[in-house]
This record gives structure tokens, C-alpha cells and sequence, in this order.
């Protein structure tokens, strides 16, 4: 959600290889082909074991990750979204006249490997490997110029395609004047563990921070090793009622340090929120912002009366795969978590379902194997319990695995029970053809999915369901990629038209409120169509929704006035 996208036209091949040019890893020789006693290795922080420090990663795609690893206790995992491709890259100091060998370790999906500005040549040189299921080593080779004192190394990946792990860079060759970086000693042991808030489910640790440390390992009853990259870290996964000793150690490459003195923490009680009430046969969601953007901050006493589902906008992710949480933003003004809670008791009771949405623009849960979809079910559901969360709303912006989303979900709906508010917000490519990810996995889940509420927004113009294109803003533009959804084997009932609740809503794709009653009337009764009319009603289209209730706030409530009250009185 609130997030402009772009759109790749297309792929070029040269040569057999794609042509794209980006080092996943690497490292430069000196001489001819061989490392002389003298050179050194240009790159710094070139394990990652000191975060991303030294490399700059484009649009946010790169991540310090402690698993997978190749040595020490980092490395790189970058994932490429839309029209970026996940570049990461440094610039090192080298000398004129002088030979390096770049290499680099990659895992994952397709990695390429380079160096740019070398001064000889074309200016660069790569070098690329698809998609490799163990660590393989890229190695290529520059000369630089006579008068090149510096050349970007980088490595990324391919539009569209799976992460990428790099470990172990190297730019070995003579000394540019940067020299290298010393090696690591074991850290110390951290000090001032304090435990925080509890829930039934989790507790909040912190500590201070050690000098030279890349990570931290957190103990629980001194086994069940978690590793964190901060100084604090929320355990998840624990039994209500129950009372835990946790410890601290602080890692780098060079070793772990000895464990802090234990702290004790009890987990709180937990309350069963009970079934959450019936969606109605026409509803309004809305998502509501737990954060401050400068939209009208809103408690959710506040939202709005005529949205029926109200989607919590965000979970957290862990940095265990698949595992999330929730975090009370304080930017939103609650008093405690508890008022919170209460608020949401307060919603249900009035027929509405609060549920916690997963992903947005910039959040990213990767579920890719049968233990993150484990952990997926058991957070979602556990944060259900905690909160009295009705379900889940799947928001993933950054590429989904339908298979073992699937399984999550499953495993949710066996935990949670029919009374599972299940609801999916994907962009207008992703549900174009029943073959892309996010339509597989809405038809998987079609016997305990609620609503696709599809954002017809930053998306530009797209094919309708009569193969003609269409521009965001219009009725068409609705009303034909709504068929689309409906045609690929969705039930009217679990089809929803998503808009912005103002100009500021979203980079592009405004549609006015009448424009959406029309658009809704067309597809439930064809009347107020525009130049596409469905071969037939649909008259159980269950509704609409909106980015964000705290937009709609900002706008005095105009789209909700509007929208909501035609949606109700559907057919």
C-alpha cells in the first residue's frame, strides 16, 4: 500500500546472457593472474559482517542476513522487486596501471558480479550465474586506467527472480591507498539485559550495545539461539503462562562472546477473543494506519462507522522466515497496548472485523518452505488470540511463493476456524492471469478466502477482461479488471474494487467516489457502464475498499460518505 510501482517492458538477451552486468561478489588479483605477496583486499566489510556498512543497495532491496552464510557471521541477501534488480555496490580505492581479480560467493537466484569506471576497455567488466541451490564463486578479472584511483564493484540480481545471497567479496590487488580492513577480535559480553513488555506469546528484550559486534545471539533457557542485528529483540513463539530465562551474547566474525547474566520474564495470560463477527454480504474495508504519515492519525475508536472490515496496517516481520509480530506504533497515541486491545473488543462488538495486514510497500515476510509457512500460521494466529484480531489480510508487494503461502494459509484456517477473515491486496499485474503467483494462491484458498480487494492504483493502464486496455481512474478500468477476476474462477462474493480515499492516498490512480458507484452499479446490476459492459451481472460483488481510513479522514470523509452507504444498499 502508498507506494508507486513501475513496470518492466520487457528482457534483453545478448550473446545467450542477459545483459545486465552485476557482480554478486568480488575480487581482484594483482599481477599477471596471480595475487603478489604485497596485494591486499581492496573491498571493506567485504563478509558483511558489518551490516551493509560500506555498500549502498538500491531501492532498499539489500538486507545483512546471518543465514544463509558462507563464513563468519553475515552476508548479503538482496531481493529484486519490479524494475529493480537489486544492485549492491562500493566504491574501492585502487591504483593506476595495476591488475585485480574481483571474486565473490553467491547463492540464491540469479547473481551477477562486476566493476565499473575500471579506465581500460569498455569501463567494466561482469560476470553472471543462474540460479544456484549452494554457495558458488564468481571470479572475473580488470586493469585500470592511468589515472584510475577508484572503480565500483557490485553484484544484483534479475527483475522478477528469487534473492540472492553473496558472502566472502574480494578485490584483491596493490593497495590504491585505502588499505584493508584490521581483523576482527571477539567481542565482549553485552550488559544490561532487561526484559520488557510480555504477552501471552512473547517478550521484549534489550541490552547495550558492544563495540565490534555485527549481531547478537539471544538464549532462551539457554538453548533456542536467536540471532538479531540490534541491541533488542521481541522472542515470539512462547507458551502463555509460563516463565523463561534468557541471555545475551555478542558475535562477530571472529567468534561469540561469553553469555550475560540471565534475566527472568513470565508470559502473560492469554484471553480468548472468541469468534469475530460475520462479514456482511456487501462490505467496506479500509486499512488504518499504525504509523504517522502525515495523514489524519487516527485511534481505531475513530475509524470511520461505515467500514466493515478494518485492516491493521502492518505486521512485522522477524528474522525468523515467515514469523511476524506486531508493534504498537507510539506515533498513534495509545496510552498503553491494552487500550489497543479494547478498541478492537469495542470494533467487534459493533459488527466489525479487525484484522492484521501483512506486507505493504515496504514490508517484506518471505515464506518459501514448509517451516516459514509453520511459522507464518503460528504468529498470525497467536497475534489473533493476543489481539483479537478476526484474520489476516495478505498485502505482499515483494513476490510470493503461491505454494507455500498456500500451506500458511491452510494452516491458519485449521487453527483460526470458519470464522477466518481472510483478505488479499494485490497490484493489477498480479492478478492479470490465473498463472501469476498471487491469482494461484487466491484460488487455492477460494473455500476460506473473503475478499481480493485489487489495488486499481500506481499501476497505469492494463488489459481488461475483453483483451482491450484500459487507464486507471475509469470505469472501464474497474469494471474490466474486475471481470477479469470473476472469468479466472473467483466467486462475485470475493471480489472487492481497492482505490485511494484521496490524491494523497497514493502516487497515481485516484478514482472520484462516483466513478467507484458507477463502476459498482455496472458490475452488479450493468447499468452506469462505460464503454465495457459484463455479458452479466454480478450482484453479489461484495464491495470496495480503500488506502487509507486515515486518508479519508484527511479529506473530511468524503469517500467513505460516498462509497460506503452505496455499497450497503447493493443488491
Amino acid at each position: 500500500m502508498d507506494r508507486t510501482t513501475t513496470r518492466p517492458h520487457g528482457r534483453r538477451w545478448l550473446g545467450g546472457a542477459l545483459a545486465l552486468a552485476v557482480g554478486s561478489g568480488l575480487v581482484l588479483v594483482g599481477g599477471a593472474g596471480t595475487a603478489q605477496a604485497a596485494d591486499v583486499n581492496v573491498a571493506k566489510n567485504a563478509g558483511f559482517e558489518n551490516g551493509l556498512a560500506n555498500w549502498a543497495c538500491s531501492a532498499g532491496s539489500g538486507a545483512a542476513v546471518s543465514s544463509p552464510v558462507r563464513t563468519g557471521a553475515g552476508a548479503l541477501r538482496a531481493t529484486p522487486a519490479g524494475l529493480d534488480n537489486a544492485k549492491c555496490a562500493q566504491t574501492v580505492a585502487v591504483k593506476p596501471n595495476s591488475t585485480y581479480t574481483l571474486s565473490a560467493w553467491v547463492q540464491g537466484g540469479y547473481a551477477y558480479l562486476g566493476a565499473n569506471n575500471t579506465g581500460t576497455g569498455s569501463g567494466s567488466v561482469s560476470t553472471w550465474t543462474p540460479d544456484s541451490a549452494s554457495w558458488k564463486q564468481l571470479t572475473t578479472t580488470f586493469t585500470t586506467g592511468a589515472s584510475t584511483t577508484s572503480v565500483e564493484i557490485y553484484t544484483h540480481g534479475w527483475y522478477g527472480t528469487s534473492p540472492y545471497s553473496v558472502d566472502d567479496v574480494s578485490v584483491f590487488g596493490p593497495d590504491g591507498g585505502g588499505g584493508q580492513d584490521p581483523d576482527p577480535v571477539v567481542p565482549s559480553t553485552p550488559a544490561g539485559l532487561a526484559a520488557g513488555t510480555v504477552t501471552s506469546s512473547s517478550v521484549d528484550l534489550s541490552w547495550g550495545a558492544v563495540s565490534g559486534a555485527t549481531g547478537y545471539k539471544v538464549y532462551r533457557d539457554g538453548g533456542n539461539p536467536q540471532t538479531v542485528s540490534g541491541t533488542s529483540a521481541t522472542i515470539t513463539g512462547l507458551t502463555a503462562d509460563t516463565a523463561y530465562q534468557f541471555q545475551v551474547a555478542a558475535t562477530n566474525s571472529a567468534g561469540e562472546s561469553a553469555k550475560s547474566g540471565a534475566v527472568s520474564a513470565r508470559t502473560a495470560k492469554v484471553t480468548d477473543p472468541g469468534p469475530g463477527p460475520a462479514v456482511p454480504k456487501h462490505a467496506l474495508t479500509g486499512y488504518w494506519q499504525n504509523f504517522n504519515n502525515g495523514a489524519t492519525v487516527q485511534k481505531l475508536r475513530d475509524v470511520q462507522s461505515q467500514y466493515d472490515i478494518i485492516a491493521v496496517s502492518f505486521a512485522d516481520s522477524t528474522t525468523t522466515a515467515g514469523q511476524i509480530v506486531f508493534n504498537l506504533d507510539p506515533a498513534v497515541g495509545y496510552a498503553s497496548v491494552a487500550d489497543f486491545k479494547a478498541d478492537i473488543a469495542a470494533k467487534k462488538a459493533a459488527g466489525k472485523s479487525v484484522i492484521i495486514s501483512v506486507g505493504g510497500e515496504k514490508g517484506n515476510v518471505t515464506i518459501n518452505s514448509d517451516a516459514s509457512a509453520t511459522a507464518f500460521a503460528n504468529s498470525a494466529y497467536a497475534l489473533m488470540q493476543e489481539y483479537g484480531f478476526s484474520g489476516v489480510d495478505i498485502d505482499l508487494e515483494h513476490g510470493i511463493n503461491s505454494t507455500y503461502l498456500t500451506k500458511a494459509l491452510r494452516q491458519l484456517s485449521g487453527k483460526a476456524g470458519s470464522s477466518l477473515v481472510l483478505t488479499m491486496a494485490p497490484q493489477t499485474i498480479d492478478m492479470q492471469n490465473t498463472g501469476t503467483e498471487y491469482f494461484k494462491t487466491a484460488l487455492a484458498v477460494k473455500d476460506i478466502l473473503t475478499v481480493v480487494n485489487m489495488q486499481y492504483y500506481n499501476s497505469g493502464s492494463m488489459l481488461g477482461c475483453d483483451g482491450k486496455v484500459y487507464s486507471q481512474g475509469s470505469v472501464d478500468f474497474l469494471t474490466a479488471l474486475a471481470c477479469i477476476q470473476i472469468q479466472g474462477g473467483l466467486s462475485p462474493s470475493q471480489v472487492g474494487l481497492g482505490v485511494p480515499a484521496s490524491t494523497r492516498g497514493a502516487g497515481s490512480g485516484y478514482v472520484d467516489p462516483q466513478i467507484v458507484k458507477n463502476a459498482l452499479d455496472c458490475l452488479t446490476k450493468l447499468t452506469s457502464c462505460g464503454t465495457f459492459k459484463p455479458a452479466q451481472a454480478w450482484p453479489t460483488l461484495r464491495g470496495a475498499m480503500t488506502w487509507s481510513t486515515n486518508w479519508d479522514a484527511t479529506a473530511g470523509n468524503a469517500w467513505s460518505n460516498a462509497v460506503g452507504p452505496h455499497v450497503h444498499n447493493l443488491p
